[in-house]
């Protein structure tokens, strides 16, 4: 007779115990540049981090995206989930995701208790110079119809933990601005 599986998580174990940190902002505004960097910074403390970055994810999840409202809506749905998940265990979790609507970033703020949005704010005309991807050629050139920021809205947080202007700051100075309201919201020690 078989014995039945335990479940991958129970109810409280490690509940709380890591953090999420949501970066948003418009498509090549910096967010996973910003993600990788503190990531660095944060295993030099000896913190245990993952990043969960949208465009990595999605070559996964959606292989063939069609960034409809409706998958868009269930993407960012497991994305908080598999963020709620690694918290639960001890691992502090860096989504780098642009998730045009609040809604998406307000859901992972329900699931996930120890959670935070920092918004990498950056000018649509910066982030469509930087643009390596092609996002946003493609959708001025019409072969792309739901580029946030140009065909679609981007909703910027109401009240995020802290907002990194990456026209005006270095990686490394987002970084220690990241770090900084992380000692602050007592998510991370100085």
């Amino acid at each position: 007779m078989r014995k039945a599986a335990t479940p991958l998580i129970s109810p409280t174990e490690g509940e709380g115990s890591g953090f999420a940190l949501w970066l948003t902002g418009l498509p090549a505004s910096g967010k996973t540049t910003l993600a990788k960097g503190l990531a660095r910074a944060l295993r030099k403390r000896g913190v245990t981090v993952q990043i969960l970055d949208s465009d990595e994810l999605r070559d996964v999840l959606t292989p063939n995206p069609t960034y409809s409202a409706e998958e868009r809506s269930w993407f960012h749905q497991v994305v908080a989930f598999i963020a709620r998940l690694l918290t639960q265990h001890g691992v502090n979790v860096l989504i780098a995701a642009t998730a045009n609507r609040r809604r998406y970033r307000d859901h992972a703020r329900q699931k996930i208790e120890r959670f935070a949005e920092i918004y990498v704010k950056c000018s649509l005309e910066t982030c469509i110079g930087r643009d390596e991807k092609g996002i946003y050629e493609k959708a001025l050139a019409g072969r792309a119809s739901t580029v946030p920021g140009l065909q679609v809205p981007y909703e910027p947080p109401r009240d995020p933990a802290a907002v990194v202007e990456t026209e005006q700051t270095s990686p490394q100075e987002g970084v220690r601005q990241i770090e900084a309201k992380l000692v602050e919201l007592s998510f991370l020690e100085e």
